[in-house]
Formats: C-alpha cells, structure tokens, sequence
C-alpha cells in the first residue's frame, strides 16, 4: 500500500547569487521537515518572466501534483497578482516574502479556507534605523550615497521612506542609487554614478545601501576609481553572522541592520494553518535591529 504523499511546499526565490536569498532558501529547507512537508526551491535569477513561468508550471500541474502552497519572493514590485489569482483559484495557498501587495486582502477574504498572506520584516523600521546609523556617523551632515534596490518594490520604497524620516531636519543630503539587491548591480549603480561629470567635485561622507551585498559591490567599484573614499563608512542591511555581521566586525562596513529570513516563519505559518484549519493572518511582520546595537557609532 503506498504511503500518503507529504503536502509539498513550493518557495521560488530571487537569484542563488545574493546571500539572504540562500539564506532564506536554507530556512525553508530546514523549517519543512519539521513541518512535514515536502519543499523544493526555485529561483527567478531575478527575471520577473521566469519567475512567473515556473510558477505557472506547479499551478497547471495536474491536480495531485500541485504544491499545498507557494511562498514567493517576487521579482516584481506587483507581487504576481495574475498568478496568485491563479494559484488560489487551484486550491493552493500563496504566501508572499519581504513585500506587500494589495491584493493579498481581498484574496485573504475570498479564500479563508487557503494560507493567504505576508511574511516580512518591518521594511520601515529598517529605513529608519538606517537613518539613525546616519546621524551618528555624521553627526555634522555631509553628502552620501544611498543604494536602493528594486525601486518598484515595497521593501525598497519603504526603507528609502523609513531612512528619509530619520535624517529629516539633518544636514544630510542624499543622492539615491538604483540596484537590484545583488554585489554586481550595487558595483555598476556605482561605476555609473562615477562616470557622471557631476560626480567628479562631488565630496563624500558615507555610502550606505539597503543591502549588504549592494554595499560591498559600491567598495569593489570605489576601490577601482575613488579609492581614497575607502576609508569613508559603508553601510548595509541583511546582517547575517558571516555576512554583514562579519563584514563590520573586520571594518569592511561600519554598521548593518539584522533581518530575520522571513522563509522559515512562512512554513510555520502555513503548517499552523493546515493542522488547526484556523484562517493563517493577512500579515506576520518581523522586527529588524541594528548591528552593532543601535547607540554612538561616530568613530568606528
């Protein structure tokens, strides 16, 4: 007699090339089991049109070959809203990473029955503790550069908003960058603004970003064209122990912010919803903190 097949979870991620992802990708894998679940892990290598596809693939499965649920970092800022329709409409549960999007309500409303929701650390709280890092390493003001990532995404919007309101009424100016969370698109953004005539007076005080692969890409291209500006502060996000952590500890950056994977509390989320049949909440966020603990990084 076969034995009943385990429910399988689908989490589709960024790119391998980007250090929380694996993370996250890790979380999952190690938070399944424990669930009892079957995972497998996909990724979009940061394009939004394989992304959808191979989303696409697991939702037109035949039925008894679907995944439970699908937790999705999306490339998109949108959040894939056609898919998730589509997911929900096949009985699979859809649960969204490190973003928002508002469709996830109304689908959370529809479908009580399906693990609908979002799992994300406070992306505002990260902006604002990265303003504060700001301020104490620059307790004079001065110019800095501010690498965001995806700029249609709600994390990146909302950490620029969140570190905005902390150096508002600050004599910091900041001249914001765009990447796409990884070392190499933190490296070009740089190279680019470096090849800008206006660039060439220009007189730095930091060079922050919101993750810390993008700050180590911005030290590769000053260290090819500026540097002198090596010794300025680098700052990041993401935090991991060999990661970000690591990176301020040997001097490379001079503060990070600590983000929690969201991937693992997703499979727990879902697991929750599956053996109580409880509703699972719209929303789980996570706090972020910074590294070293907030207090006078003026200094390091």
């Amino acid at each position: 007699m076969a034995l009943p097949l385990k429910p399988k979870i689908v989490v589709s991620l960024l790119t391998k090339d980007q250090e929380f992802q694996v993370m996250q990708a890790v979380d999952a894998e190690r938070a399944a089991p424990r669930a009892g679940f079957d995972i497998e892990v996909v990724y979009a290598n940061n394009n939004t049109a394989l992304q959808q596809e191979r989303l696409y693939h697991f939702v037109h499965a035949q039925e008894r070959l679907r995944p439970a649920a699908i937790v999705v970092q999306t490339v998109s800022g949108e959040g894939l809203p056609r898919v998730a329709r589509e997911a929900v409409n096949a009985g699979i549960g859809w649960v969204l990473l490190s973003t928002d999007a508002p469709y996830i309500d109304s689908l959370h409303a529809e479908y009580p029955g399906l693990a609908i929701s979002v799992v994300t650390t406070d992306q505002l709280s990260i902006g604002r503790i990265q303003g504060r890092q700001f301020r104490s390493l620059l307790p004079d003001g001065g110019n800095i550069i501010y690498i965001q990532g995806r700029a249609d995404t709600c994390a990146a919007q909302q950490r620029l908003q969140g570190m905005e309101e902390a150096i508002a009424g600050s004599k910091i100016k900041v001249n914001v960058l765009t990447g796409e969370w990884t070392e190499a698109s933190g490296e070009r953004a740089v190279l680019s603004w470096l090849r800008l005539s206006s660039s060439e007076g220009e007189t730095l005080s930091l060079v922050g970003a919101q993750n810390d692969a993008m700050a180590m890409g911005a030290r590769k291209a000053i260290a090819a064209r500026r540097p002198e500006w090596l010794r300025l502060p680098f700052t990041g996000c993401d935090g991991l122990p060999e990661g970000g952590q690591r990176l301020v500890n040997e001097g490379q950056l001079a503060a990070t912010v600590i983000v929690q994977s969201n991937a693992g509390p997703a499979i727990d989320l879902i697991a929750a919803h599956l053996n109580t049949g409880l509703p699972a909440p719209a929303r789980a966020v996570l706090p972020p903190r910074g590294y070293p603990s907030e207090g006078p990084l003026s200094g390091r």
